[in-house]
C-alpha cells in the first residue's frame, strides 16, 4: 500500500510517500516570511502554501522515484489547524483524488503526530502515554491501540510552545521561539530564576499562561535592558520550569494509570533539553521513553501518510465531501 501524504495545517508545506511503513520521501517547506512578524499571519501561511504545494507534491514524488498513477491513496490532514492553511491542503488532495480517481482519506492532525511514533519504532506495546506538545497543543493521552487514543489532560490556557514563542518575543528573540530559546538557554543557569510550575500538583492538566506573566514581570522590572547573561538566565529557567511541568505531569499519569512508556511527539518534543528531561525522569522510575526524531516531532507530512496506513488497516474510509476544521474535541480516558 503507497500513501502520499499531505500536511498544511499551519506554516509548513509538507509531502510525504509512505509505503507498507517504509518511508520512501518527505519534503517539508517551513514558511520564513513570519519571523518578520513574530508568529504565524494566517493569510499569509494561506498564500505561502499555495505557492508551495505543487512542487512540494512534486518533488516528493520525485524523491520517492514514483509517479502519481503508482499511489493507491492520498491522505490530507483536515484539522485541527488554521482553516486557511487547511482549505489549500484539503482542496488539492480532493483534486488530486477527483482526476485520478485514488480514494481521499482525511486525517487528524493530533492523530498523525501520534502516529510518529509508529513510523519510528514500528509495533509498539500499548496502552502508552503520549504527550503532544506545540505551539498550538498541549495533550496527554493514553493510546490502546493505533487510531485509539483518550484525553488524560490537556492545557487550560495557552500551549507549551505558544508560551515559548511569546517569551521569546520578550527576550529580543526570533520567531520561532523555540529553537532561540533553547539555544540561549545553552549559557544559562536553570535554577537562577525561581518561576513559577502552575498546577504543578494538580491532576493532569497543564496551564503555561502564568509563567508567561512571570517572566513578562520579571522582564519588565527590568526596564527591558536585559543583558546577554541575564537573558540566558531567563531563557534557562523558563526552559526548566516548562520541562518540569510536562515531565511531572505525565509521569504522575504514567504512574496513576499504569502505563509502562511514555512518549512526546510535536513541535517542543524536538527540544533536546525538555526530551533529555523526559527520558531522565521515566529511566527513573523505571518507564521505557518513546521520543521519535526530532524531524518527526515537528509537522511533516510521513505522520500523514502513516495515519493513512493506520486508517486502511482499521476500515476506516472518508467521504470526498469532508471539510477542514480549525478545533477537535477528543474523547476523555
Amino acid at each position: 500500500m503507497r500513501i502520499l501524504g499531505i500536511e498544511t495545517s499551519c506554516d509548513e508545506t509538507a509531502a510525504a510517500v509512505v509505503e507498507d511503513r517504509r518511508v520512501l520521501s518527505s519534503v517539508v517547506l517551513s514558511q520564513a516570511v513570519h519571523s518578520d512578524f513574530g508568529g504565524v499571519v494566517p493569510e499569509i501561511a494561506s498564500r505561502e502554501h499555495i505557492k508551495a504545494i505543487v512542487p512540494i507534491v512534486g518533488s516528493a514524488l520525485d524523491e520517492a522515484g514514483t509517479g502519481l498513477e503508482a499511489v493507491d491513496r492520498v491522505a490530507v490532514t483536515v484539522g485541527p489547524g488554521l482553516i486557511g492553511s487547511l482549505i489549500v491542503g484539503v482542496a488539492f488532495a480532493k483534486s488530486l483524488c477527483f482526476a485520478t480517481g485514488k480514494p481521499l482519506l482525511g486525517v487528524d492532525h493530533i492523530e498523525s503526530h501520534v502516529a510518529a511514533n509508529y513510523v519510528a519504532f514500528g509495533e509498539i506495546p500499548e496502552p502508552f502515554l503520549c504527550l503532544v506538545i506545540s505551539g498550538g497543543h498541549t495533550h496527554l493521552f493514553i493510546v490502546e491501540a493505533p487510531l485509539s487514543m483518550k484525553l488524560v489532560g490537556s492545557t487550560l490556557d495557552d500551549a507549551a510552545g505558544e508560551a515559548f514563542d511569546k517569551v521569546a518575543r520578550m527576550l529580543g528573540l526570533r520567531y520561532p521561539g523555540g529553537p532561540e530559546i533553547e539555544r540561549e538557554a545553552l549559557g544559562g543557569d536553570p535554577r537562577a530564576i525561581d518561576f513559577p510550575r502552575p498546577v504543578l500538583q494538580e491532576g493532569y492538566d497543564f496551564s503555561f499562561s502564568g509563567l508567561k506573566t512571570a517572566v513578562k514581570y520579571f522582564v519588565d522590572r527590568h526596564q527591558g535592558e536585559v543583558s546577554p547573561g541575564l537573558r540566558a538566565d531567563i531563557a534557562a529557567s523558563f526552559q526548566q520550569a516548562v520541562a518540569d511541568v510536562l515531565v511531572e505531569k505525565t509521569l504522575r499519569a504514567a504512574r496513576n494509570l499504569d502505563v509502562r512508556s511514555v512518549s512526546a511527539v510535536g513541535g517542543v518534543a524536538s527540544n533536546s533539553f525538555i526530551r533529555g528531561q523526559l527520558a531522565h525522569g521515566a529511566a527513573a522510575v523505571g518507564l521505557k521513553t518513546l521520543l521519535p526524531p526530532p524531524d518527526l516531532c515537528t509537522d511533516n507530512a510521513v505522520m500523514v501518510a502513516m495515519t493513512g496506513l493506520l486508517h486502511v488497516a482499521s476500515g476506516r474510509t472518508s467521504d470526498p465531501s469532508i471539510s477542514p476544521y480549525s478545533t477537535m474535541s477528543y474523547p476523555r480516558a
